[in-house]
């Protein structure tokens, strides 16, 4: 019988106990979360991935223009009707939304739906969206496309899960439960609009 010195022991115990814990700025996240978007005043459930580099919202019937100097992009939010009345959405929180343009995209496309000839990227907008899932709010970009085939109208990717100081944790769903941020122009923890649970 082989005997392990009990230095040793003492010694790969607590490493393998401090391995566990996420470190400290660090926080686990579900593979989805309900999101809070404070500039659309909506809560979406989303997909959290690290696959991904960048976020998207679903969004459709989008066109780009200037406004006084300023260059805007004009969206409807692609969420069917059950899925918005479900999650409290009303007209006004989808319908005609006009934000600031943060910039522009190239998302690689899959290379089964590139035809001969075709560009093998698509030019997506982007606009900066305030988020808060559970109780951290971070400031991201987000690309606007088309994502009514999917359950999640939001994916949140790895540059913003960086921001959130996320650890994803595909075992869990909506662990985090309501979004909660801290009001900026307050000392109060107010709960971010109702939305999917």
């Amino acid at each position: 019988m082989m005997r392990i010195p009990l230095v040793l022991i003492g010694v790969l115990v607590p490493a393998v106990t401090l391995s566990k814990a996420p470190p400290a700025n660090k926080r686990i996240y579900g593979l989805h979360e309900s999101v809070h978007i404070r500039e659309l005043g909506i809560t979406v459930p989303a997909k959290l991935d690290t696959g991904a580099d960048s976020a998207s919202l679903s969004a459709r019937y989008i066109k780009t223009f200037e406004r006084d100097g300023v260059k805007m992009v004009e969206f409807d939010i692609a969420i069917d009707r059950d899925d918005r009345e479900e999650w409290g959405i009303t007209q006004s929180q989808w319908d005609d939304i006009e934000l600031p343009l943060a910039g522009h995209v190239r998302i690689k496309r899959r290379a089964e739906s590139v035809q001969d000839g075709e560009r093998d990227f698509s030019r997506r907008p982007m606009v900066t969206l305030t988020v808060c899932v559970g109780n951290r709010r971070q400031q991201i970009d987000v690309n606007l496309t088309d994502r009514s085939e999917f359950r999640y109208p939001l994916l949140i990717g790895a540059d913003a899960l960086k921001g959130l100081g996320a650890l994803i944790d595909p075992s869990l769903s909506m662990s985090l439960g309501r979004p909660r941020c801290r009001d900026e122009n307050e000392d109060t923890l107010t709960m971010e609009a109702a939305g999917a649970h």
